[in-house]
């Protein structure tokens, strides 16, 4: 393991120890943030003629469940290394029949119906080194990067797995699965998938002026979508399994269509709008 000094980075992917531990030349290593340590150390690879640093987001061990995840600390030290654009890819549960396991939806709108994450970095707290951020209200209303949705999209209709284009992921707190009348309340407000980790990610994400871009795998229809006994942990486990290295070459395949950091000319990039955010960004 090495420390953080010299190490950079064009893109971040927050996702499990499968999408980088084929690689055969990682280096490892560990940052520090202001808001403390992130879920793992960083690993820093070659894709696609790009450098990547892959984060585990529960942790190399799965130790950390959703609502324990320190996501401000995941996307600080990503920007620290450099990435501008992040993927995050994620399982969830298919809130309508036609959204099966195996199903690859990009989402292009999110609910939170998280209820004790810290989703913000402007809270007022002042920072180690002093710095105390400003009140600054970054717009969420589309909430992922336009160019890196289609950029996943077309990638993966170009390897033979039909994603779906748009929908509402609904994040929820867990670590438990939903109840049949939450799941079928979900899916009443005609929302796509729910997860349990995709916020608060992408709101972070934009006010770092990061690209982010989700890819949903769903594992199961979640409760109130399906008879029986409901969703069990062992059958998310096998459905992601069975499609871990499909994701994988995916993720690897959209890293290579992404543009140059120099070309970005998104609605991520500048999402402060003139507004003074009171605390320097790495």
């Amino acid at each position: 393991m090495v420390e953080m000094s010299g190490a950079r980075a064009d893109i971040g992917v927050i996702g499990g120890s499968g999408f980088y531990s084929f690689l055969e030349d990682v280096t490892e290593i560990t940052v520090e943030t202001p808001y403390g340590p992130p879920s793992d150390s960083l690993f820093l690879g070659d894709v696609a003629g790009r450098r990547v640093a892959f984060l585990p987001r529960h942790g190399r061990k799965h130790h950390l469940p959703p609502h324990k995840i320190n996501y401000r600390a995941n996307l600080w030290a990503l920007r620290s290394v450099g990435a501008r654009q992040v993927l995050g890819p994620c399982a969830v549960g298919g809130l309508r029949a036609e959204f099966g396991p195996g199903t690859l939806l990009v989402p292009d709108q999110l609910v939170d119906r998280t209820k004790s994450r810290v989703q913000t970095y402007f809270d007022g707290e002042v920072l180690p080194d002093g710095g105390q951020p400003n009140v600054v209200h970054v717009s969420l209303a589309d909430p992922y990067c336009p160019v890196g949705r289609r950029v996943a999209v077309d990638t993966a209709r170009a390897g033979g797995w039909d994603a779906v284009d748009g929908g509402t992921l609904v994040v929820v707190e867990g670590p438990r699965f939903s109840t049949r009348a939450e799941s079928r309340w979900h899916a009443a407000q005609g929302w796509s998938v729910v997860g349990m980790t995709g916020h608060p990610e992408a709101i972070l994400a934009r006010e770092l002026g990061l690209c982010y871009t989700s890819l949903t795998l769903v594992t199961d229809l979640d409760a109130g979508a399906e008879t029986g006994e409901g969703v069990s942990h062992e059958e998310v486990l096998q459905v992601f399994a069975a499609n871990v290295d499909r994701m994988r070459t995916v993720l690897f395949d959209v890293v290579g269509g992404l543009p140059p950091i120099a070309e970005r000319d998104c609605l991520c990039v500048d999402p402060w709008g003139g507004q003074d955010p009171g605390i320097t960004l790495p």
